[in-house]
């Protein structure tokens, strides 16, 4: 905990108020040797996993960031993983936490898309099934044609009914969009995921208009643009991992499908609208940071309160919204290679939330923006099919680059069990416009090869800004994540085909 730490120093860096960035911090290395920094910042210290040359090599913004943060009263404990880079209020990759007695929470921190988060599912495909590029073409074509990537038409899920998504999470959905359903209450889909049900009191949902009801159902099951996206990967197990990997039904060169995205139009129903409440609790109690787009509320504020029920009910949406793009890519495959298809769940979990958690026999509120939990075997927040384990970790990489399949390692506690969530952005997205060329993005997806990528787009200027280019090195930070003792790798996934959309 933060002023529990026996190394904490009162001598804090300064930073040059004329400047908007940081100058280099001071920098505390401790056990887990150079992947992990301890930067000292006047409001307390923020703690870094990162080798040293990506350290040397971070957004010196980030520490101004990570100073106003722990400027917010009552926290215990900030993180940054190594993808870390700047956001709105807060940035992506950090970790924060706060006893739940007079804890606090932030929609800054929790971030604008709730319940983002990645879902992997095992086919009983191999490689070899997909090594032609003329059948990944048909593929990816007939996954388009199931998988809207901003909005269905009218009358699509007209069996769905959207409370009970908001309300019931997985378990509001009709069986017939549960395949792997053993009974009404026993489902991979329902077990192999953070949690099926986020619960809640939903007498706030009387104050949602009609229009946002309309608008979150239309975008069920949809993609969306930006960074989110539907794979098509094939697997190459970790030796040090192989037996974890067998018990979770992974074999080498099986063909997975890995998927990220959030609660869609929901989500930022909610976001937008409980942010500025918040905000009023904060002018109302006096409460601030010298940022005034961070953005936070006391747990037991009414404020507070309203905006972490409607926050559970956007990470109903946001698993439901996964799920039902992994039902719709199931219905592609089975258009091109038959019935006898498979396509079952390994896991879903989330890298933009907040919400409470066991650490060290005690109870916390603990926020993750861009950032995945990776918890080890034993804990009790394990699902109980993954008890004996640990969960599996996704972390996803660049488009045309590889992803990966993780699992928490107990001294992951030290930073509360948090993992990167991705590559990370090394630059912006109009900085990659204009420093990358299409031709340079090509050869990245290797087109023209027999290991092509292939996208469904046909001009990959469309989705330029989302190059491997515009993104960190995906395999350094898995190497700082894995050096940092907080998981350990049990399957590298390379692609095969993606699937985008093109708005960002």
């Amino acid at each position: 905990m933060l002023n529990d730490n026996p190394n904490f120093k009162s001598d804090f860096f300064q930073p040059d108020p004329a400047s908007n960035s940081a100058e280099p911090p001071e920098v505390s290395p401790t056990a887990a040797g150079s992947c992990y920094h301890e930067v000292r910042l006047p409001a307390g210290s923020v703690h870094v996993y990162a080798d040293d040359e990506l350290f040397a090599g971070l957004d010196t913004r980030i520490y101004d960031m990570a100073g106003r943060n722990l400027q917010i009263p009552g926290i215990r404990y900030m993180g940054y993983t190594p993808d870390v880079h700047p956001g709105v209020g807060t940035c992506i990759g950090t970790t924060a936490v706060w006893n739940m007695q007079k804890g606090m929470v932030s929609p800054s921190i929790v971030g604008s898309d709730i319940g983002c988060g990645m879902r992997v599912h095992l086919t009983n495909l191999h490689r070899s099934d997909l090594q032609d590029l003329r059948l990944r073409r048909k593929l990816v074509n007939r996954i388009e044609k199931y998988l809207p990537m901003e909005s269905h038409k009218r009358g699509a899920f007209s069996d769905l009914r959207m409370d009970h998504i908001v309300q019931k999470g997985l378990k509001g959905l009709p069986g017939k969009y549960l395949p792997d359903s053993v009974s009404a209450k026993r489902s991979p889909s329902l077990s192999h995921v953070e949690r099926a049900r986020f619960a809640f009191d939903p007498e706030e949902l009387n104050a949602v208009t009609e229009s946002s009801w309309i608008k979150g159902l239309r975008q069920l099951g949809t993609l969306g643009g930006g960074n989110h996206f539907a794979e098509i990967q094939y697997i190459e197990i970790a030796e040090e991992n192989r037996a974890i990997a067998e018990r979770w039904g992974m074999t080498d060169g099986q063909v997975v499908v890995m998927v990220h995205s959030g609660s869609r139009a929901w989500g930022a129903m909610v976001s937008q609208n409980y942010t500025p409440m918040a905000a009023r609790a904060m002018k109302r109690l006096g409460l601030g940071t010298d940022d005034p787009k961070l953005i936070f509320a006391p747990l037991d504020s009414p404020e507070g309160r309203r905006y972490t029920d409607m926050m559970a009910s956007a990470l109903n949406v946001a698993v439901v919204n996964r799920h039902l793009i992994a039902y719709a890519i199931r219905e592609a495959f089975i258009d091109v290679f038959g019935p006898k298809f498979e396509m079952n769940i390994l896991y879903d979990l989330m890298h933009n939330y907040a919400w409470e958690e066991q650490h060290g026999g005690q109870d916390w509120f603990v926020h993750r923006k861009g950032a995945t939990r990776a918890l080890p075997a034993g804990h009790p927040d394990n699902p109980d099919v993954y008890m004996g384990t640990g969960h599996p970790a996704l972390i996803p990489g660049s488009m045309g680059t590889a992803s990966y399949i993780m699992a928490g390692l107990p001294s992951g506690a030290a930073n509360y069990h948090s993992i990167c969530h991705g590559a990370g952005r090394a630059r912006s997205r109009s900085a990659t416009k204009r420093l990358v060329t299409v031709d340079q993005f090509a050869a990245a997806l290797k087109v023209g090869t027999e290991e092509e990528v292939i996208v469904n787009h046909n001009s990959l200027g469309v989705i330029l800004d989302e190059s491997p280019q515009a993104y960190k090195d995906v395999d350094r930070i898995i190497g700082s994540v894995t050096g940092a003792g907080l998981a350990s790798v049990v399957a590298k996934c390379k692609p095969l085909a993606a699937v985008k959309g093109a708005k960002s």
